[in-house]
């Protein structure tokens, strides 16, 4: 890296201009204007990212005193607050999801040879969930949710190697999460891990019909009739029972014709007994149930956005301005992702972002920044923070 630069250039500099605006040139972002171009809205957004801004004025206000250096920043234009929020309001957010969707795939390659979490199995096992952002339904009247409160909800598909998400996809708080499974594209021999809110048999039959698996947790009211009973070592693991079952309910079985596996499994932190169906007959039940856990990494992965990330206050009211600050947040996340790997820092992602966050001014050389000190961390910081 460059001496003399930065460090918010630097940072800059691992993202691709030339792929940015291929999104710009689709939806003529940059048509008529004169005053804050695409490219620099999404680095002054990223820039509030970055050092924990808590909205648009105050991004502003943090520019502007530093205006005489926006130009080394990489930032070529400094607009006023009104600018930035017109921007956010009028420029077509799907130039920050496309450019968000390449950042995912760039950062995914990286982390593909990573260990998904204690699981010595071969198939790659995607987390499918989505987390709710509460608003206030007078001022987003666009963001319906339950019992007539406002929501925003993020819906997620993640690669457990490394934790990266791989599919967003933002709607209202009314949208049922099952309906994503009709936007995701399915990767044969992949394992799936979701919860309750996604049974759906006709649309589990289609996963099975892609040459993909499940593992989903099942809900308490479905009927079924067993067709065998495999033998568990009850006395060695937390499994219960292992079934192979069909659907009990004519529809259900019309929806979902063929053999499903059913498994039992006491867990001993909540007390509670949780029962999961799968098409996967080849993994043992207890491999099965420790995919399924692994599932809370996508948990752990939204609380840390939410935690780390300006994304619980939105800088905007539009559906629109909504969705173009989230997916700025998750590019920011990608991006600090992507400088880990690419620089072999031994500092999680929680850390970088912290240092980023006062160093942006600084000209220290990334690689001096990430590696003079080596940080000491203890199983529970490691646990939650450390997605490498």
């Amino acid at each position: 890296m460059n001496s003399g630069q930065y460090v918010f250039s630097q940072i800059v500099s691992f993202m691709s201009v030339y792929e940015f605006n291929k999104g710009v040139d689709r939806y003529q972002g940059n048509k008529n204007v004169r005053e804050l171009n695409c490219w620099n809205q999404f680095l002054q957004l990223v820039f509030g990212q970055l050092t924990g801004r808590n909205g648009l004025r105050d991004i502003h206000t943090c520019l502007k005193a530093h205006q005489h250096n926006l130009y080394h920043l990489g930032i070529r234009q400094l607009a006023s607050f009104s600018a930035l929020a017109r921007a956010n309001e009028s420029r077509d957010s799907r130039i920050f999801s496309d450019f968000g969707q390449h950042l995912m795939k760039r950062v995914s390659a990286l982390y593909s040879n990573d260990k998904q979490q204690d699981l010595d199995i071969q198939n790659t096992i995607f987390a499918l969930d989505s987390t709710t952002i509460s608003v206030s339904i007078k001022l987003w009247k666009w963001a319906r949710g339950k019992r007539s409160r406002g929501a925003v909800k993020v819906h997620t598909l993640m690669d457990l190697h490394g934790n990266i998400p791989t599919f967003i996809h933002i709607t209202d708080g009314k949208t049922h999460d099952v309906n994503t499974l009709d936007l995701i594209d399915i990767t044969a021999n992949a394992i799936y891990v979701m919860d309750k809110a996604y049974v759906d048999f006709g649309r589990l039959f289609l996963l099975d019909q892609e040459q993909s698996f499940f593992v989903v947790r099942a809900k308490k009211n479905f009927l079924y009739d067993i067709f065998d009973t495999m033998s568990v070592d009850t006395a060695n693991t937390n499994v219960l029972e292992d079934q192979k079952i069909m659907m009990g309910a004519q529809k259900s079985r019309a929806l979902y014709p063929k053999f499903l596996r059913r498994i039992t499994y006491y867990d001993i932190e909540t007390k509670s007994v949780l029962v999961f169906l799968t098409n996967n007959f080849y993994e043992s039940a207890e491999i099965i149930t420790q995919i399924y856990r692994n599932r809370w990494q996508i948990e752990i992965f939204f609380k840390w956005i939410k935690q780390n990330l300006q994304i619980k206050t939105l800088w905007g009211r539009s559906e629109n301005a909504v969705k173009t600050h989230i997916w700025v947040a998750i590019c920011t996340y990608l991006l600090v992702a992507q400088i880990k790997k690419q620089l072999k820092s031994d500092f999680s992602i929680y850390e970088m972002m912290q240092i980023f966050s006062v160093s942006c001014f600084s000209k220290t050389p990334l690689t001096q920044l990430l590696s003079e000190f080596h940080p000491k961390q203890n199983v529970k910081e490691l646990n939650l923070f450390n997605f490498s």
